[in-house]
């Protein structure tokens, strides 16, 4: 009994954390920035006050952050489309060119047969009908050729056809998820605009405040990290961003908070997880 009811405690405890940070949130959002002087411990709470900000704002990318690419794929999609119909609307021009001269030649060629079976009857020897004959099979034989090539070009636009078939139906398909998709980024946005403006703002106020070196560092660690997260707190005993132990003695220092202290694994600003709680 007791594991069924551990997914219902995983899921309570999440939706509890989550209302904790969006608290946070709201009231750094309320509050100005002061500038820490001298404190470390005063120093520390405005980088993990940065980070929460600026996690907010990663949020709304990740929120929005595929449907850009989606959009542009799609986009990309069409525009290979056009291409591919136009393209092979050309071929089938092209070979419908090919089965017209095709058609005039059959009948040049039937009308050199006619001529050259009238100039047999006044042939004065036999090596002139032989003569005619020649031509007279070989117009035969490029009459062949061409009605060959004829059925072999109306085989090839009946392929082009159903290709172009199945291309304009992918172009329409492709045509309204791009719509449907470019609705949806144009709601996120419109939606997470002006929070995200806001957030922005914020985070250029703890920018004022932080002094460079702390900033560059803290940047720099942003940029480096795949979750973006610079400042993580010590939870269980272990970095909330790599996840390995950190040492007893370690987390006294931490939580003493007279220096700041980087993860020995993953370089990312270790604060104290009760301090952050009690924030909370």
């Amino acid at each position: 009994m007791a594991k069924r009811t551990e997914p219902a405690k995983t899921v309570k405890k999440a939706v509890e954390q989550r209302a904790d940070k969006d608290a946070i949130i709201q009231r750094i959002l309320a509050d100005k920035p002061k500038p820490a002087g001298d404190s470390v411990e005063q120093k520390l709470h405005l980088l993990y006050e940065l980070q929460m900000v600026d996690s907010e704002i990663d949020n709304i990318h990740v929120l929005r952050g595929e449907l850009p690419n989606e959009v542009k794929s799609l986009e990309d999609d069409i525009v290979g489309l056009e291409t591919r119909m136009s393209n092979i609307k050309d071929d089938i021009k092209k070979t419908e060119m090919v089965i017209s001269q095709r058609k005039i030649d059959i009948e040049n060629a039937k009308a050199l047969i006619k001529k050259y079976e009238e100039q047999q009857k006044n042939v004065r020897n036999n090596r002139e009908f032989e003569s005619l004959a020649k031509e007279i099979e070989f117009q035969g034989l490029e009459i062949e050729l061409a009605e060959k090539n004829i059925k072999e070009a109306n085989s090839q636009i009946k392929e082009k056809k159903t290709s172009l078939d199945a291309a304009a139906t992918q172009f329409e398909e492709r045509k309204v998820d791009l719509q449907a998709k470019q609705a949806e980024l144009k709601d996120i946005v419109a939606n997470t605009e002006k929070e995200e403006k806001t957030l922005f703002d914020k985070s250029e106020e703890y920018h004022a405040v932080i002094e460079s070196r702390l900033l560059n560092a803290y940047q720099r660690l942003r940029k480096n990290a795949r979750n973006g997260l610079a400042v993580v707190e010590v939870r269980r005993d272990a970095c909330g961003g790599c996840f390995n132990k950190i040492p007893p003695q370690r987390q006294v220092d931490i939580r003493m908070s007279k220096r700041i202290i980087p993860c020995e694994y993953c370089g990312r600003i270790l604060v104290d997880w009760e301090q952050t709680a009690e924030e909370k």
